[in-house]
């Protein structure tokens, strides 16, 4: 448990509602686009305007955020705002309405997860290696919607997504009102410009290998349960693929302020990049072996667990003082923003030709390169 001063419970809820939409989202909005008629193609570009605004949307709010501070103010302005707008995808199910409305909501709900991430590392402040005590609640919160979902969906049509979707917008919301602004005691004053910061070699290496995991998630995020679907998985069953990765997830969650000091976030990072290149390859060539994908779920642990908690304490190292907040909004908009979007409108323009098999294969090429970028130029931060 983190320091008894840290209002753990708030921050854990704050986690659980925020990955529970990232539970209706990941999963089934691929589906739901389906069930209004929308090509393969029109689902990746749909896809990848919820994560092309995380480019530009966390940089202008961490910017506020890193200047006038009250972090949580902007996550509540940010989260209600979200809510609403999304509530508008109600409204018509044209191309056009449905991007113009995802583009409002993704800016904002893309703007209030990097600043709820720094407010919590300055909350755990010197205990930040506990972090993923915290956000492992997230990951329950996934499970609990991405297997509800799922059963609800072999009784009703994908029409009920976003009426689930809306739910838990208002409970982050709701939730976030609760979060007390973080002390800036925990602020070191003394750091670099961010442009110095940026010019580092470890710093560039690190953000390029992000890109390129986030674009290896692109078929996974947009085309996963469809492609399963396509395999004859039930929709339940599918349900319970994904949450089997989470479990995964929260397992290494459990662990990680172990091995991170233990085994440096070097290393850490380089065995998630090569245990990802092998999860690819498995969903892309053994789609009809349940024994394999069972344990290419379970290697989630790897892709997103494990990485995500080195790479956010990663980050936390090396942008430190008033580039924290930016620090955090760099790994969220060139990470999940560029690569996510990238790897979205890939997968879509390859997902009828050559088809998945050769998309995953790219998405393991992806992570490859990733791991030799590793290899040469990453750095522990306590090394330099």
């Amino acid at each position: 448990m983190p320091h008894k001063k840290t209002p753990y419970w708030r921050l854990s809820g704050f986690y659980f509602f925020y990955f529970a939409s990232l539970g209706v989202l990941v999963p089934y909005w691929g589906l739901y686009l389906q069930w209004e008629g929308f090509s393969a193609q029109e689902i990746g570009e749909l896809t990848a305007i919820l994560l092309a605004t995380r480019i530009v949307a966390p940089n202008i709010w961490g910017w506020i955020a890193d200047h006038r501070g009250q972090r949580m103010s902007i996550v509540r302005l940010a989260s209600l705002v979200a809510a609403i707008a999304f509530s508008a995808i109600l409204f018509s199910n044209s191309y056009l309405w449905i991007a113009i409305v995802l583009f409002v909501f993704s800016f904002f709900w893309n703007a209030s997860l990097p600043q709820f991430e720094a407010t919590t590392l300055q909350h755990l402040g010197e205990h930040s290696h506990h972090y993923s005590k915290i956000r492992l609640w997230g990951s329950v919160g996934f499970i609990v919607i991405v297997v509800g979902l799922g059963v609800l969906l072999e009784y009703y049509d994908a029409s009920i997504v976003p009426y689930v979707m809306l739910l838990s917008l208002f409970a982050i919301w709701l939730v976030s009102l609760t979060v007390p602004e973080s002390s800036s005691r925990h602020l070191s004053l003394d750091h670099q410009p961010l442009l110095a910061i940026l010019k580092r070699p470890e710093v560039i290496a690190f953000l390029s290998i992000c890109v390129l995991v986030q674009i290896s998630h692109g078929p996974y995020y947009t085309f996963y349960t469809i492609y399963l679907e396509q395999h004859g998985y039930s929709r339940s069953l599918i349900g319970q693929l994904w949450a089997l990765g989470v479990v995964a997830e929260i397992i290494v969650f459990l662990f990680m302020h172990h091995w991170l000091p233990r085994f440096g976030l070097r290393l850490v990072l380089l065995v998630s990049l090569l245990l990802s290149t092998l999860r690819w390859l498995i969903i892309g060539f053994y789609p009809d072996s349940m024994t394999l994908l069972l344990f290419a779920q379970c290697l989630h642990a790897a892709s997103f667990g494990s990485f995500h908690a080195a790479a956010i304490t990663w980050i936390h190292h090396y942008f430190i003082g008033k580039n924290q907040g930016r620090g955090q909004a760099l790994y969220s908009s060139i990470g999940f923003g560029v690569g996510g979007a990238i790897g979205s409108l890939l997968s879509g323009y390859f997902w009828l030709s050559p088809g998945p098999t050769a998309t995953f294969s790219m998405a393991a090429l992806a992570t490859l390169i990733a791991f030799f970028i590793g290899l040469r130029w990453l750095k522990d931060p306590q090394t330099n």
